[in-house]
């Protein structure tokens, strides 16, 4: 269990808030990850592993064409995922990671790919800047060391959402950060 998983369930813990997951490279271990946390079950709904690509849209409700046209390695997939998760489970917060975690390209995204997505609720009442955020990683190491990383990342872009405060990632280039959907 991660320190990062740790404050997950605390921050949550305080603020009422549940939270999903939707996987694709990670493969589950975000949800794992959370789940090794004692408490978790007070605020982790449940998780979604959309390994391939045509459960994205079959059971996330990410848009076919955007998947036909983008692939799945992408912000605009991850966005969808991550609010995808939250409807589908009932959650207020919803986490999505997509990418390349090797040893080969896919949809034309070299190795260490990867995209993660927070979408969360929006408006005065509901204790955040809300309504989602996308980050583009650009990850080194081996498939395991970019799946370990995709999992911090996207458990840090949570924390950043409900604290308003950036949490700092040492090992993954930040280059796209978007405000919302």
């Amino acid at each position: 269990m991660s320190s990062t998983a740790a404050d997950v369930v605390r921050l949550l813990s305080v603020k009422d808030g549940t939270v999903a997951v939707a996987e694709s490279l990670t493969g589950g271990l975000v949800a794992a990850e959370i789940t090794a946390v004692p408490g978790a079950s007070k605020v982790f709904r449940g998780s979604v592993t959309a390994y391939a690509t045509p459960l994205k849209h079959e059971l996330l409700g990410v848009d076919a064409d955007l998947l036909e046209r983008r692939g799945a390695v992408d912000a605009q997939v991850a966005a969808q995922m991550a609010a995808g998760a939250r409807k589908l489970l009932g959650a207020d917060w919803g986490l999505a990671t997509t990418g390349v975690a090797g040893p080969d390209p896919q949809d034309g995204q070299p190795v260490g790919t990867v995209f993660v997505a927070v979408a969360g609720p929006v408006g005065p009442d509901s204790g955040s800047a809300g309504g989602g955020k996308v980050r583009a990683l650009r990850l080194n190491g081996d498939r395991a060391e970019i799946r370990r990383e995709s999992v911090r990342s996207v458990l840090a872009l949570l924390i950043e959402e409900l604290t308003g405060e950036q949490t700092g990632n040492e090992r993954a280039q930040d280059t796209e950060q978007n405000g919302g959907f």
